[in-house]
């Protein structure tokens, strides 16, 4: 499929006598053509970077976006501006199928294309316009079947995450056969799921699978959902995960803590041998770059940090744009729904937590494999009032001063503040609260609080 676009990619070049580039419609690279001559400007930086990078930069989709190419259904001139980094025009070719735009060919004007009639304002396009038009209907053609064909293996991955456990099996074997006849798919080998939160989903638009090494589907999950139900539970079921005592009584009713507050995305990832994540790895890291990624609109994202579960005004801190989860490998399709739950729950984590980083495997949580599993509850009547907006700077010290392991010097420098600042502010903890902070089980209550209200 790649070298029928390379293909078709030359054609265009060679019909135009122009260097041309495919992408598709986030930016991606798909193919492009060779130049030719010895002009180093030619490959001016936006050009180069796209190349070697494989896609543009988000400030870079936005100055061409500006110029209309998304609305577009002729050929369109884009003049140089050097100061953007574009020192050659571009003829932009967008490539639609059936009234969808699914990528865009670039040409690269050296000079010798400024006179050409494109087709805009009613008059007839240069013969080698209308031809190159031609060739970019036929690519548009090939990535809206590649859109098609990922969308239904997408819609089977779905399913089977979804899926109740009475169900799974036929959903496994279901998506096991479609993998196969794409040819995507060997049974045996080793699979990830890489979960990225929040996903935008406003865009319904069919657009292909970026072209990425291991990506066998990808398909985006509502918050909510069964895929957040405990295993073996039915949709009934609302017990934590001891079920009785004062934890049971406040969780009940309550959606469990792995049912994200926004839309994520799952990708189905086919790995080189069990355990090596590299490629989840460069997948999870491309889908971040995505526009999608932490696009959710801010509506969508109400209630994330609501007093209710410690949120407010500085703390806990506002969560990064988006994160990427990634679970643990696995060569049976069955158990993708419980890789799925760990690869979100490490989306999450990575989310609330900064040290995680931007991307994190569910082997490397730490305490919040645990802290993930919990119901969504009200916090401890105890913690309570230390969560309040008004307290945000107390939660902060002593959050710092139990990641610290109490060490009240290590915690002063990591604040920058003074000691006997810290020592106040402890105190003030301690009465707010009623708790201990020489306490072993009442610094451990209060970390959990502190560390949950985060998710």
């Amino acid at each position: 499929m790649r070298g029928d676009y390379q293909q078709l990619v030359d054609e265009i070049s060679a019909a135009l006598g122009a260097p041309a580039t495919l992408e598709d419609r986030d930016f991606g690279l798909i193919a492009f053509g060779a130049h030719e001559g010895d002009d180093d400007e030619v490959m001016d930086p936006v050009r180069t970077r796209s190349i070697l990078q494989r896609r543009s930069t988000a400030a870079v989709r936005a100055w061409f976006e500006a110029f209309g190419i998304a609305r577009a259904t002729t050929a369109l001139r884009i003049p140089p501006d050097p100061a953007a980094g574009v020192f050659k025009g571009r003829i932009c070719l967008p490539v639609r199928h059936r009234g969808i735009v699914h990528g865009y060919v670039w040409l690269l004007d050296d000079g010798h294309l400024t006179d050409l009639e494109l087709g805009s304002r009613g008059a007839p396009p240069d013969p080698r316009i209308a031809q190159a038009m031609e060739t970019a209907a036929r690519i548009g053609a090939l990535l809206a079947d590649e859109a098609r064909a990922g969308s239904e293996l997408g819609d089977l991955l779905r399913e089977l995450l979804a899926s109740q456990p009475a169900g799974r099996q036929a959903a496994a074997a279901a998506l096991r056969d479609a993998l196969r006849d794409s040819l995507r798919f060997t049974p045996g080998i080793p699979l990830a799921l890489v979960a990225v939160l929040p996903w935008d989903t406003s865009d319904t638009d069919v657009a292909p699978l970026p072209s990425l090494p291991g990506l066998l589907a990808a398909c985006a999950l509502p918050a909510g959902g069964p895929v957040a139900a405990a295993e073996g539970a039915d949709e009934t079921d609302t017990a934590t995960p001891h079920g009785k005592g004062p934890a049971g009584r406040a969780g009940e009713g309550a959606r469990p803590r792995s049912a994200a507050a926004a839309p994520a995305l799952a990708a189905l990832v086919r790995l080189r041998s069990a355990g090596a994540l590299a490629p989840a790895h460069t997948v999870a890291e491309h889908l971040l770059r995505s526009p999608r990624a932490g696009g959710v609109p801010a509506e969508g994202r109400a209630g994330r940090g609501g007093t209710r579960n410690g949120g407010g005004a500085g703390h806990p801190p506002p969560p990064r744009p988006g994160a990427a989860g990634i679970g643990p490998s696995t060569s049976e399709l069955a158990d993708l729904p419980a890789t799925w739950r760990e690869a979100l729950d490490a989306a999450r984590a990575a989310r609330a937590e900064p040290r995680l980083g931007p991307i994190t495997q569910w082997d490397s949580l730490g305490p919040y494999r645990m802290l993930t599993a919990l119901p969504d509850t009200s916090p401890d009547p105890a913690i309570g009032p230390l969560l309040a907006p008004a307290h945000a700077e107390l939660a902060r010290t002593a959050e710092v001063f139990l990641d610290c392991a109490g060490q009240a010097s290590r915690t002063a420098q990591a604040l920058g503040i003074h000691r006997q600042t810290l020592y106040y502010r402890l105190g003030r903890v301690e009465k707010l609260t009623g708790l201990d902070l020489d306490d072993g089980e009442h610094r451990l209550l209060l970390h959990m609080a502190l560390k949950a209200a985060r998710l």
